[in-house]
């Protein structure tokens, strides 16, 4: 009996062990984290001393620079920061660097050149990448097929893959702890997402998701595994099965899926839709259908350039153009409610039966080869709508922290975290970063401080500190100045809040004289669009390059006082 006693012991220990090993649970820095802040402090010493700021190695700011959210214009625009910090010599003065949605496709995309901010060239090159060759359609389908086969395939795969190759122009296969061996030459890499039932259902602390090249997890249940195991199977705390690591094209998708969030779609509705009480489970399911076959033309046309195979999807998108207007003057011609909402559901099945229709009419070549793998993979999942599925590391876990929820689901969804605050404060917050200084650089649309209202609101209900905002401040939302700072007391952090937009307008107004002519010349730029021309493309980084340059010696202040600030933490 004592021999059976000390077995079953062993075998319990072995399973605690097992389950420590795999999931940890902690608001401090892992130990990968914390080696490489040690080290990258060395080159941020450097750094501010070739400036001749006067710093000891014990009082090296914790500086973070956070790009906001806002699809290509955000992509385009951290790009552009980047570039001109660098000419600035301010990039080496950065401890970390956090993106969310749009901005984490340019930040992985960077990422890619393990040097970028110690290789002058390296901007260069991924500014001219946006405007260079096309991937492939052929490669990127490939890829695709590939994750069609996985237990997690979901509309993210679909999105990071064009995105990947129609807008970034790279198909960036490597894995992001790849970079945990990596020397601390740039700023240590946040990416940030949110899960999508805790988001809509609560509670809070299971909502914000971090991923790094060591750990990812929720931050604030402080619960983490290691990112390699990021969609692996788990229960109890046991890893069951270990799944191979998505690659950056993976959860580049999954980090910029604004779309996998109803109210998005509802965003989108055209006005003769956008009438109250009209919009059911039917009508939603319609938008979902239209907007996912929109922009599936929109970024497929930007990996081609066979004459014939750009025709053929003109002709699809005016076939979806037209069913569109024809349902519209339906709709208006239905005399009953009821009448109106039983047609929705039949429009869906329409439109994806004329892309059907279409492909099935294509020539037989390469372009209706990779146009039928393309449908065959895509159309169940627009019907689907599923997002961002991956393996939940706290499927029965045994810890009361740990939402029902989570504990109940051997998946979660992992969506974009821009659709909940569009920077990613809640990673830089609080004590395990411990942040003197936030450069928060804006390319949001719409209300230029909503993303400091939401992170104010927020940091309030998990109980972090964040600096106070003056209410007059946000009276200046429509027309604001190119840069607040917000003062740090105590523990919160100093948020440098710069608005990239209000450098468009000193470009754009002197052809746009009036606010009116300004706001809807900058609807050219907004966050759902087919990929930007290369007129687009330089505006929005000469607009980013802007800001830095004009904001540098607020920036200079806020890092000599953070270097202050530092000290007087020692």
């Amino acid at each position: 009996m004592k021999l059976k006693e000390k077995k079953r012991k062993a075998k319990k220990e072995a399973r605690r062990r097992n389950r420590k090993k795999a999931i940890s649970q902690s608001q401090s820095l892992c130990a990968g984290e914390k080696e490489y802040v040690h080290q990258r402090k060395r080159v941020v010493l450097e750094s501010l001393s070739s400036l001749g700021i006067n710093c000891t190695t014990d009082s090296v700011p914790h500086i973070a620079l956070l790009a906001s959210g806002g699809g290509q214009r955000a992509s385009v625009g951290l790009l552009g920061s980047l570039y001109q910090m660098e000419k600035e010599h301010l990039v080496d003065m950065l401890l970390y660097l956090g993106s969310v949605s749009g901005s984490t496709w340019s930040m992985s995309s960077i990422y890619s050149d393990p040097q970028w901010s110690d290789s002058p060239d390296s901007l260069d090159t991924a500014v001219s990448r946006l405007s260079g060759p096309e991937v492939p359609l052929e490669k990127a389908l490939a890829w695709l097929d590939e994750r069609a086969e996985e237990d997690y395939f979901s509309l993210s795969d679909v999105w990071g893959v064009l995105t990947s190759a129609g807008i970034m122009k790279q198909m960036d296969l490597r894995r992001l702890s790849d970079e945990a061996s990596r020397k601390a030459t740039n700023p240590y890499p946040i990416y940030s997402a949110i899960e999508k039932y805790c988001y809509l259902h609560g509670p809070i602390q299971g909502k914000w998701f971090e991923v790094t090249p060591h750990e990812a997890g929720f931050t604030e249940l402080g619960l983490f595994v290691k990112t390699s195991l990021l969609g692996s199977k788990f229960e109890n705390g046991k890893l069951l099965v270990k799944e191979p690591e998505m690659d950056m094209v993976k959860l580049q998708g999954i980090l910029g899926s604004a779309l996998a969030l109803d109210q998005t779609i509802k965003d989108l509705i055209p006005p003769w839709l956008n009438v109250s009480g009209q919009m059911d489970g039917a009508a939603e399911d319609y938008l979902r259908v239209y907007n996912a076959l929109d922009k599936l033309v929109a970024l497929t046309r930007s990996t081609i350039k066979d004459p014939t195979a750009l025709s053929d999807l003109d002709k699809l998108q005016k076939i979806l153009e037209d069913m569109l207007n024809h349902d519209k003057s339906v709709w208006l011609e239905s005399k009953s409610l009821e009448e109106r909402k039983s047609s929705f559901g039949q429009w869906s099945l329409e439109l994806m039966a004329a892309v059907q229709t279409w492909s099935q009419s294509l020539e037989d070549g390469a372009f209706k080869t990779n146009v039928s793998l393309l449908t065959k993979q895509v159309l169940p999942m627009i019907r689907k709508w599923e997002w961002g599925t991956t393996g939940n590391f706290l499927y029965k876990y045994q810890d009361s922290t740990v939402p029902p929820y989570l504990r109940s689901t051997e998946t979660f969804h992992l969506i974009d975290a821009g659709l909940l605050i569009n920077v990613a404060y809640p990673s830089f917050l609080g004590e395990k970063r411990d942040i003197d200084l936030i450069i928060a650089p804006e390319y949001s649309a719409g209300n230029m401080f909503e993303t400091l209202t939401l992170a104010r609101d927020y940091a309030a209900e998990v109980k972090k500190p964040f600096p106070d905002i003056d209410s007059k401040i946000l009276e200046e939302r429509d027309w604001p100045k190119g840069c607040y700072v917000l003062e740090g007391k105590e523990k919160a952090p100093t948020i440098v809040h710069a608005h990239a937009r209000t450098h468009a307008r000193r470009l754009l107004l002197p052809v746009y004289r009036y606010a009116a002519e300004f706001k809807a010349k900058m609807e050219d730029f907004s966050t759902f669009q087919r990929p930007y021309s290369q007129e687009k493309i330089e505006f929005e980084l000469e607009t980013a390059k802007a800001n830095i340059k004009i904001n540098k010696e607020t920036l200079l202040r806020e890092i000599k006082k953070a270097v202050l600030r530092r000290h007087n933490k020692m």
